[in-house]
């Protein structure tokens, strides 16, 4: 008689030898079998490459488009500064008369403070060794990218001190913002005139800069009825409904990203969402040392600690108030 072996046990019919020692309840392998220790042979397979978590494309940090050209001296803090034009001189001039001389007007200022910012993790000599997979690249992977993510959020901190913003609806600020005070197309058209208005100067060729939550984006592509977005888009433009995109609309040029700012401090806890519109020069950023990867020394008796991380020295702040707008709305598919 053969000798059968099963993935539990790997018993023969008749005794209980082979792998684990389980056996047939008789010589012809018929009724119930009952397996034994053999089961320990049977293990859990890992995959060997460990995913990323999912991450949303740092973006904007690149609005700050306005830089020192000549600075000074290094320093704790710098002063960018803006000319002040002459009034208009629309008077005709009088033959045998000397015009009056006009003073230039004081430059107005723009201060951007400098901040050290940085993060590091240790790596220990026993996790390089019992890994079963390479940590080194994957941690050098992860404190890059909290480099770029963490320093994204700073300049958006800064885009969210400009003083000009409209909100959803009704609202008159943030706290009485509700669920139901979508972006609308109304919003977008008024924004964008008022750029136009306070000259400021569009990011891509005629175009403002306009950045949205994916759930703002739901909204204002939802909107029907007259001076809606979606009625030209189904006629005459439909490929951004197939893209599920705004594209370029009224006058600005959208980017949708999950992580424009966002919480529960309207009406009721409801969810806020902030919108930032921006032409160029919005925002100033000023490096004293340029965010980077830092490998630390290994100074522990043993040799083990193994630091690495990240450290840049920068600050950003609004630079021209009339070249950036915030919209403050609700979402419906998020409203807390």
């Amino acid at each position: 008689m053969a000798d059968t072996y099963t993935a539990l046990s790997g018993g023969v019919a008749t005794t209980n030898g082979g792998l684990g020692g389980g056996a047939y309840a008789s010589s012809d392998n018929v009724g119930a079998f009952t397996p034994s220790n053999a089961a320990g042979l049977v293990q859990k397979a890992y995959d060997r490459l460990v995913e990323f978590a999912l991450r949303s494309q740092p973006l904007l940090r690149s609005v700050a488009d306005k830089r020192p050209a000549q600075q000074a001296m290094p320093g704790s803090s710098v002063v960018l500064q803006i000319y002040t034009d002459l009034a208009q001189a629309t008077t005709a001039l009088s033959e045998q008369v000397d015009p009056d001389a006009t003073a230039i007007g004081t430059p107005s200022q723009v201060t951007v403070t400098l901040n050290e910012y940085g993060n590091a993790s240790l790596v220990t000599r026993k996790l390089q060794l019992f890994s079963l997979a390479d940590v080194d690249p994957a941690i050098a992977d992860i404190i890059a990218f909290n480099m770029a993510d963490s320093i994204d959020e700073v300049a958006q901190t800064a885009l969210r001190a400009g003083t000009n913003v409209y909100y959803g609806g009704a609202a008159t600020s943030t706290a009485t913002v509700t669920s139901g005070m979508a972006l609308t197309s109304a919003l977008v058209r008024k924004t964008v005139a008022k750029l136009r208005a306070g000259k400021a100067v569009p990011r891509k060729g005629s175009m403002y800069w306009a950045a949205v939550h994916p759930e703002v984006s739901h909204d204002l592509r939802a909107e029907t009825g007259a001076g809606g977005w979606r009625i030209p888009h189904e006629y005459q433009a439909n490929d951004a409904i197939w893209a599920g995109e705004i594209g370029e609309y009224e006058g600005a040029f959208f980017v949708e990203s999950p992580r424009l700012y966002n919480a529960t401090d309207g009406a009721s806890s409801a969810r806020v969402f902030r919108s930032f519109f921006a032409g160029k020069q919005a925002l100033a950023e000023a490096v004293a040392e340029e965010p980077h990867v830092v490998i630390g020394p290994v100074t522990d008796k043993l040799m083990r600690f193994r630091p690495i991380g990240w450290y840049g020295v920068l600050g950003f702040s609004v630079y021209r108030q009339a070249a950036l707008y915030r919209i403050e709305t609700g979402s419906s598919i998020n409203p807390t």
